[in-house]
């Protein structure tokens, strides 16, 4: 079983608790800061939106952040990363947008609709598994050029770019880690 999963695209999840509507939006990461101004825009008579994110370092450490948005402290940020924590996501962010529905929730009521609304988007996410994505160069003279190029058509990796020289190609790869390391370790001549 993988250690991590994430999202490739947006998922949506609702909750509704006394009136106030809590709609939840679960991303990729790269897309969270550019989705919070559209949000934001989108839902100006919004009241709050929560948000956190958990994003993992090439040096294996998780960063994440719950942020209130003027709720009291502790009733909506923390909540809803700790949502983010149980399946174990990583390079993403949610935005929970409330509107306030006239009766306050109380902190317990707040941290069960904001942690209730992202967990419905993660409920109807498709969480794939994380892997570390890299980058490699792998090269071969011109005679080993259709031999290489025919494992690299196997693996679950992308060609970025292919650089001919008088000593034969050098092709630049991106993909998971371990597909690299497994490339670069039957054509060793990578730059």
């Amino acid at each position: 079983m993988p250690d991590y999963f994430t999202v490739e695209r947006e998922f949506e999840g609702f909750l509704e608790d006394r009136k106030s509507r809590f709609y939840a939006f679960l991303m990729p990461l790269p897309d969270f800061g550019r989705r919070m101004e559209e949000l934001r825009a989108e839902h100006r008579k919004a009241n709050h939106l929560v948000n956190a994110f958990r994003k993992l370092h090439d040096d294996g450490r998780v960063e994440e952040i719950g942020k209130d948005d003027g709720e009291p402290s502790g009733t909506s940020g923390m909540p809803t990363l700790k949502v983010l924590q149980g399946p174990a996501l990583v390079n993403v962010g949610v935005i929970v947008v409330r509107y306030f529905g006239g009766t306050k929730l109380g902190g317990g009521g707040l941290a069960r609709a904001y942690s209730g609304a992202a967990a419905d988007a993660i409920q109807k996410a498709e969480l794939v598994a994380f892997e570390r994505r890299a980058e490699a160069k792998v090269s071969a003279t011109f005679s080993q050029t259709a031999d290489l190029e025919r494992q690299v058509g196997l693996a679950p990796v992308d060609i970025v770019d292919r650089v001919f020289d008088a000593g034969g190609v050098t092709l630049m790869l991106e993909g998971p880690e371990e597909a690299l390391d497994a490339l670069c370790r039957d054509w060793p001549s990578r730059h």
